[in-house]
């Protein structure tokens, strides 16, 4: 069987981890830690970026920072992942769903001004498959109804909108490093802080609510409960664990790339027929490889592509559920109004094997499963 995804170990993971033990500090903050942050600071130009536990926790934090309130409206698209949602849902919010694009699974920009309310605090923006929504026209709209606008940027590394870096456009933006993205580290995050005066706080929340961390720069003489916050900032080990990862960016990108072409070139059969439809590429968004997806004509064929494929050896999913119809959702306030691009990616789309030890062959034996599943 051909997984879905296979973690994969660049080869000094194990050894940092070491150095990390060593070193005496294991929690959170340490040596490579701070090697993580640098390195992100360093290549992508972010003005300041926290690692934490996980995706979620960065936007949990993000949603800290703005200051929701119970009663506030925060703009999501529908077609993502829980957490999009959830880290603004615990803090009261209310979230408005905006449906996808016709030619991508993204929020649909276009739609976003209809959504905004008095009560609107946020834009979340997801980067879906790393490929960058058109952030001129979300930063306008933000900037017009003064609105704070989130990268949910978990997929987006090394991606970029305009030669601008994912995550450095919005005032806050998150990343994930769990063991389905193209860098990883088992579970494990990224916050980007954008606009300074996110900075001192964003500390704070990170550091459990204290300005533990300003004690240990010497700006302080004692460190003591000064916010709200949490324990967000992950053991050093996970940190060894990812810079390891990093340093072999390049190299996981490069690969990543290849396979994501073979798959690209070696499918224009079944789309130039009519049957399936490929991922598309804006003019202005670079390809970081996150993903490779087709898109069937309906749920049935869908359904019966993946189990024709795992006949033949290969594990293909669909992805995500259209948040807008979710069980939650509809509990807080009744069944939603359609969102008909959303649910047509939920009900078609379907994620094919993409990873670092995915060979070009497995992927060519692949396409031609594919090929001959609409050919007959």
């Amino acid at each position: 069987m051909i997984p879905f995804n296979k973690p994969f170990l660049s080869g000094k993971e194990l050894q940092y981890i070491s150095e990390a033990v060593t070193s005496g500090k294991i929690s959170g903050n340490g040596i490579f830690t701070k090697k993580c942050q640098n390195f992100f600071e360093e290549k992508f130009g972010f003005d300041k970026t926290l690692l934490t536990t996980s995706c979620t926790d960065a936007l949990e934090m993000a949603a800290l920072l703005i200051d929701l309130k119970p009663g506030d409206e925060v703009i999501v698209p529908s077609y993502t992942f829980v957490t999009s949602a959830l880290a603004f849902v615990r803090e009261g919010a209310k979230i408005v769903f905006v449906d996808s694009r016709q030619d991508h699974p993204g929020m649909d920009e276009q739609k976003i001004e209809a959504a905004i309310t008095p009560k609107t605090k946020a834009i979340v923006v997801v980067h879906y498959a790393g490929v960058a929504a058109d952030m001129d026209i979300v930063m306008d709209v933000a900037h017009r109804h003064n609105l704070y606008v989130i990268e949910d940027a978990a997929q987006g590394i090394d991606s970029y909108y305009k030669q601008k870096p994912l995550g450095s456009i919005g005032h806050l933006g998150a990343f994930s490093f769990h063991e389905t993205k193209n860098i990883i580290s088992g579970e494990g995050g990224l916050l980007t802080i954008n606009d300074s005066k996110f900075k001192d706080r964003s500390e704070i929340i990170w550091e459990k609510g204290t300005n533990r961390s300003a004690f240990f720069k010497g700006e302080v003489d004692k460190y003591g409960w000064v916010d709200t916050g949490s324990s967000f900032l992950p053991s050093d080990i996970i940190a060894a664990f990812l810079y390891a990862q990093l340093e072999n960016l390049e190299t996981i990108q490069t690969k990543r790339k290849v396979l994501w072409h073979s798959y690209f070139n070696g499918l224009q059969y079944p789309q130039d027929s009519g049957k399936i439809s490929l991922p598309s590429l804006p003019e202005y968004a670079t390809n970081n490889a996150h993903m490779f997806y087709v898109v069937t004509e309906s749920a049935t064929q869908r359904d019966g592509l993946i189990s024709y494929l795992k006949e033949k050896g290969v594990h293909a999913v669909f992805h995500y559920l259209s948040l807008h119809k979710s069980t939650f959702y509809e509990s807080l306030y009744g069944k939603a109004e359609p969102l008909v691009n959303a649910d047509r990616y939920s009900e078609n789309l379907i994620r094919l094997p993409l990873f670092y030890e995915l060979e070009t062959a497995q992927v060519e034996y692949i396409v031609d499963c594919i090929s001959q599943f609409y050919k007959k």
